[in-house]
This record gives C-alpha cells, sequence and structure tokens, in this order.
C-alpha cells in the first residue's frame, strides 16, 4: 500500500512539472527587489505573490497536461511523457485538480491584491481581473476549442506574463507606481521564458505538426524557428549589458555573476544551433531556464544590497 501511495505522489509531482518553478518566480524576485532598494518593500505582499506566481504556474502545468491529453497532441511526443496521455492520471481525476488550483489560485490572488491595495479600490478590481485573466490564460493554452497555443500565440503570452506582467506587476503591487526602470528586465525575462518554449516547440514541432497543432515554431519551420531561437538569445545578452550599465553595478562578484550567465547563453546558443535531431533540443530546455533564473538573482542580489 505504501509504495502504491508512493508511487501515485510521484505520478503527481511529475504532473506538476516542478522544474518550472524557479523561472515562474524570477519576475516576482526581480520586482519584489526593486521595491526593497526604493524603500516599499513588505515581506508578506512578498510572500503571498510567491505563493500566487506558483498556483498559476502549477494550475498551467496540470491544465496544460490535461489539454494536450485529450487532444491526442502527447501521443507521439519526443519530450517526457504526460500523466493524461499515459493514463498514469485518469481526465476525471485532472479536472478536480485542475478546478482545486483555479479556486486557489483566486484566493491567493484576493489576499495578494487585498493586502497590496486594500479591498474593493480601483486597483483592486484592476488586479483581480488581471488575475482572473491569468487563471483563464493558464487553462485556456491547450484546453478547449480555441486554445490559444495551438494557434501560436503562446510565445506572445509567455512573453507578457512572464516577463512584463510578472515584473512591473509584482513591483507595482507594492508602491502602484509604474517603474519604467525594470523594462529592460522585464523584456529579458520574458524573452529567455520565450526561448524556452521555442526549445520545447522546436523538440516536438513534427509531432505538433502532425497532430495540427500550430504552434510558432511550426508556423515558421525548423530553420526559422532556429534564427528566431538565436535572436532571441542574442537580444536578451546585449540587454544584460546595457542594463548592467545603466545600474553601473560595481560588484566584482556581481559583475562576474553577469559575465558567467552570458558566456552560459552564448554557450547555449552554440548548442542549440549544432544540434542533430530535434530530440537533442530537450537537454538544453534546463540549462536556459537556469540561466533565466540565475539572472533574476543577478537583479535581485543587487536590489537587495547582498553584495
Amino acid at each position: 500500500m505504501a509504495l502504491k501511495n508512493k508511487s501515485s505522489i510521484n505520478v503527481w509531482l511529475s504532473a506538476a512539472r516542478l522544474r518550472t518553478l524557479p523561472l515562474s518566480v524570477s519576475g516576482i524576485l526581480i520586482g519584489s527587489s526593486y521595491a526593497y532598494y526604493q524603500g516599499f518593500f513588505d515581506i508578506v505582499i512578498f510572500i503571498v505573490a510567491l505563493l500566487t506566481t506558483v498556483s498559476y504556474q502549477l494550475l498551467s502545468n496540470f491544465a496544460n497536461d490535461y489539454g494536450d491529453g485529450i487532444k491526442g497532441s502527447d501521443l507521439n511526443r519526443i519530450g517526457p511523457k504526460r500523466a493524461v496521455q499515459t493514463g498514469s492520471i485518469s481526465k476525471s481525476s485532472m479536472k478536480k485538480v485542475i478546478l482545486l488550483f483555479s479556486i486557489i489560485s483566486m484566493i491567493l490572488t484576493f489576499a495578494l491584491v487585498g493586502l497590496a491595495f486594500g479591498l474593493f479600490t480601483n486597483y483592486f478590481f484592476l488586479f483581480i481581473s488581471m488575475g482572473s485573466l491569468a487563471v483563464y490564460a493558464a487553462i485556456k493554452y491547450t484546453v478547449g476549442k480555441f486554445a490559444y497555443g495551438y494557434f501560436g500565440l503562446g510565445d506572445f503570452f509567455v512573453f507578457i506574463f512572464f516577463g512584463m506582467v510578472s515584473v512591473l506587476g509584482s513591483n507595482f503591487l507594492y508602491d502602484s507606481i509604474l517603474s519604467l526602470e525594470l523594462l529592460f528586465p522585464s523584456i529579458i525575462l520574458g524573452l529567455l521564458s520565450v526561448g524556452v518554449l521555442n526549445l520545447n516547440n522546436m523538440r516536438d514541432l513534427l509531432t505538433d505538426k502532425k497532430c495540427n497543432k500550430k504552434t510558432l515554431a511550426v508556423f515558421m519551420g525548423p530553420n526559422n524557428a532556429r534564427l528566431y531561437h538565436s535572436v532571441i538569445i542574442l537580444i536578451s545578452a546585449c540587454l544584460m549589458i546595457l542594463f548592467q550599465v545603466e545600474l553601473k553595478i560595481d560588484s566584482f562578484f556581481l559583475n562576474f555573476l553577469l559575465i558567467l550567465i552570458i558566456i552560459g547563453l552564448l554557450k547555449h546558443l552554440f548548442q542549440a544551433n549544432s544540434v542533430a535531431t530535434p530530440k537533442d533540443y530537450d537537454a538544453f530546455l534546463k540549462p536556459l531556464a537556469i540561466n533565466a533564473f540565475f539572472y533574476s538573482l543577478f537583479i535581485a542580489s543587487y536590489f537587495f544590497k547582498l553584495f
């Protein structure tokens, strides 16, 4: 019985895709650390913002598993097998978990927005609407007849939510000011998140095309998708340098860390352009996500005045 329970837990942990969580909280780290730098930081808002973001990401992961599973998109996928597709989690059980995390996400959103702006203020209603949209977007990526992930819009929504909304939105929670000083890191984080998605889509390009899942990589074709990926990485690296110059960081440790991050991106670019088969892209997903997370730690370390 214990072995069966342990196996069930492992199945759900696999479906949750915990490896996606560091990237999902990266924007919160940057936005919140800048609030600290400006003197507006609130530890309670920070913790609830992290929990809310994690709940959105887990909801998205479960919904993605369910959506692709019922559409048959995962039948011949190259990457890790999905729970609904393999039958290790039933469709009805996954639907219940999606509903549960939708409720949890909205409860946390109410708590976060209430803490930040008070109840029933103009910003309260604005951010509740944005939170509702985030829940809807998390589900509609692959679920439903008009799932936007099947029409080449995944990259756009990932850029907006993982970049602009995550960084600028989280900072806005503390002081109700749109800090355009964070525009560069929000674009960088958005682009690197799109890069992770594009790697996934280049890996699955052939199988996605067969099941009519029209990701941006499918629309562009393998060669243009690879060029698109190169542009994303190069722009990100250039913006990192420009933002460092703007901040005038004089910490040897932080400058050394940034050099390592940029070297990591350039190494990734070379490797991603040298793959022999689509399956080879899978090995570069985690390193790119880690690079993005370390960039958020680099920025947060500076704004939190750790170095």
